[in-house]
């Protein structure tokens, strides 16, 4: 394990990409001491990894979740065009009669037009913002997925005796994987039933 590791050069790499963050840097020489001290103890020690990215993409549940998301999404940007539209316009017709305009009407108009821009910013951020409609929705549609996922995954590890399984495509960092433990395929078909 150790030979792999230092021919891949993949430490090296690593290393040098994770330069300028001292956090991931120092857990990355902490794993790769780690993972050059382990001796014995590391055969009793199974792992696997798992692909949730090609697993989310292969379950039809995700694809109605992300249908029924784009579709609210579609809405909501129709929503928000219509207000643009109606501020443009209102901008576009104070701009014409402004020189006509008593001071009084001038100050009604901007004043509205100010409200208008103010009413577009809070459903820009009402429903797209940190926090927002878009992230709850997501969350809330996703979550099945995410459940019926992490159940298959915890009943292959028991049934598989692993003691670890990582997620590859999340941003965890692996320096070594042996491909005969991908548990992929078997969460799958764990969640097909087969």
């Amino acid at each position: 394990m150790k030979n792999n590791l230092l021919r891949s050069g993949r430490i090296r790499s690593l290393c040098n990409e994770r330069a300028s963050s001292p956090i991931p840097f120092m857990l990355i020489l902490a794993g790769i001491f780690y993972l050059l001290t382990v001796n014995d103890v590391s055969a009793q020690t199974k792992v696997g990894y798992i692909d949730s990215k090609r697993i989310i993409e292969s379950m039809q549940e995700s694809v109605d979740a992300k249908q029924r998301l784009d579709n609210l999404v579609g809405q909501w940007q129709a929503e928000l065009k219509t207000l643009q539209d109606s501020l443009k316009s209102m901008k576009d017709d104070y701009d014409k009669k402004k020189l006509i305009l008593t001071e009084q009407l001038r100050q009604q108009k901007e004043t509205e037009i100010k409200e208008m821009e103010t009413t577009v910013g809070n459903f820009r951020v009402q429903k797209f913002g940190e926090g927002g409609e878009y992230f709850t929705k997501q969350t809330e549609f996703m979550k099945p997925v995410y459940d019926r996922i992490f159940k298959a995954i915890e009943t292959v590890a028991k049934e598989g005796n692993y003691d670890y399984v990582f997620d590859r495509s999340a941003d965890i960092l692996l320096l070594y994987v042996n491909e005969t433990h991908d548990l992929t395929a078997k969460v799958s078909r764990a969640m097909e039933g087969k």
